[in-house]
């Protein structure tokens, strides 16, 4: 458990943030090696069908998504307020949501997977497959779903390395088995799946097994506690903003898909090798967020304004040294970076051509990155909602108004621009948040 007496130091930050960072460092190379083994078996189809039904559950899941953070920034409060009590009720309400959430995906899984697919056509063989694929692994939304909120409350009492070992613990089994299914046991695509489901439930017990303090006070089963209708409309308010809230981001991510299509297999192609340094970056910025949420969130639940915008103010700095390193290695290294992942050489010469944007992208992006972080903690969800339709808006009319001229650099420096404007909205409604913790 957080000692949340204790002074807000560059360590205990540091302390929060590089086992995310660990963590996120692992996330590709599960992806890797679930490529890597399905392509032994020679074929093409197998290969895109399991990115393909990964993809659609991928963003089906994220759906639930507002329950990391919205946990995160309720849990923290009540361990800043020496609540434990609510602290372990939060959980109990955040296992409800996710169990309740998967098993409706399970039961909806048809017409879920009807609509995917009217939306992301592909051959009927690799559809044939990832059906397959996606009709096994659905099993586990329960468990990937309720794991959001588990991973949400060991945030909030600085127990990241926590996340590290689930997140190890899980790739581990999910490699382990991969081999043994699709190449010793020769399952296929199945195997994949089988493997997957199997990681995902292994990781919330283990993510329980961590939590299992909480079952020690009996709160986290007191159902007039966990039932109690004023603390269940302010979670379903938090969680119902930031559920808007990340819409209105997949609404500006889709449309800058979209828009990237209309320039060519070329452009879209170097796009999407440009877009994996906005991964790393975001990858890099999580665990200093993540720290920015749990103590931002303690502070305000002990009604500490100095120790909140001390909060605010180390994990920046830190999030900043971060990003001017990142924009350094982009803007040194980037050509070699592209040529890693492309061999085409009109990809790599239109990726080049369009790096800038990517030296400046983590330099924007810090203050909204940081201030969403900020805000999550707060539970300044209405603003977060708010600011990002404010730049979803401001993204659509810069988009109408540099596309035409200069093409896709246009929709670059629109994607850019975005960002700025979060930042500057958010940053412009922080001292009403501080405030509010006085």
């Amino acid at each position: 458990m957080a000692d949340t007496t204790g002074a807000i130091t560059h360590r205990r930050v540091l302390k929060i943030a590089l086992p995310v960072v660990a963590a996120n460092v692992t996330v590709p190379i599960l992806g890797a090696v679930d490529t890597g083994v399905v392509g032994q078996l020679g074929e093409a189809a197998p290969i895109g069908a399991v990115g393909l039904g990964a993809i659609i559950l991928t963003a089906i899941y994220w759906i639930f998504g507002f329950l990391r953070m919205g946990t995160a920034g309720l849990a923290s409060q009540a361990l800043g307020a020496g609540d434990r009590g609510e602290l372990a009720a939060i959980l109990t309400r955040v296992l409800m949501i996710g169990l309740a959430g998967g098993t409706a995906i399970i039961l909806l899984q048809v017409p879920i997977f009807y609509g995917a697919f009217l939306i992301s056509p592909a051959s009927d063989e690799v559809e044939g497959l990832a059906r397959a694929y996606m009709g096994i692994r659905v099993w586990s939304a329960p468990a990937i779903i309720a794991l959001y909120g588990v991973m949400g409350w060991l945030i909030a009492q600085e127990r990241t390395r926590g996340l590290l070992v689930v997140q190890l613990a899980m790739n581990g089994v999910n490699i382990g088995l991969d081999l043994l299914f699709v190449l010793g046991f020769d399952w296929g695509v199945q195997g994949v799946a089988v493997a997957t489901v199997i990681s995902e439930w292994s990781g919330l017990a283990l993510g329980l097994w961590l939590c299992r303090g909480a079952f020690r006070v009996p709160a986290w089963r007191d159902w007039a506690r966990v039932f109690d209708r004023v603390r269940l409309v302010r979670m379903a308010r938090v969680n119902t903003d930031i559920l808007i809230r990340s819409l209105l981001l997949e609404v500006m991510i889709v449309s800058f898909m979209f828009t990237g299509a209309r320039f060519g297999d070329v452009a879209l192609a170097a796009n999407q090798v440009l877009l994996q340094f906005l991964h790393v970056t975001s990858f890099a910025m999580d665990g200093f967020a993540f720290g920015a949420e749990a103590l931002v969130g303690q502070a305000l639940g002990a009604r500490n304004r100095a120790a909140l915008r001390r909060a605010a103010i180390f994990s920046s700095i830190w999030a900043a040294v971060v990003v001017v390193v990142l924009a350094a290695v982009f803007a040194l290294a980037g050509g070699w970076i592209i040529d890693l992942m492309a061999t085409d050489p009109g990809v790599r010469e239109a990726a080049r051509g369009y790096l800038v944007w990517m030296v400046l992208a983590p330099l924007v992006g810090w203050a909204p990155w940081m201030l969403d972080g900020i805000f999550i903690g707060a539970t300044r969800t209405a603003d977060m909602r708010n600011m990002m339709l404010v730049s979803l808006a401001v993204y659509l009319v810069a988009l109408a108004a540099l596309v035409p001229w200069i093409g896709n650099h246009g929709l670059w420096a629109a994607y850019i621009i975005s960002y700025a404007a979060r930042g500057v909205t958010l940053a412009l409604r922080y001292p009403a948040l501080e405030k509010g913790a006085g």
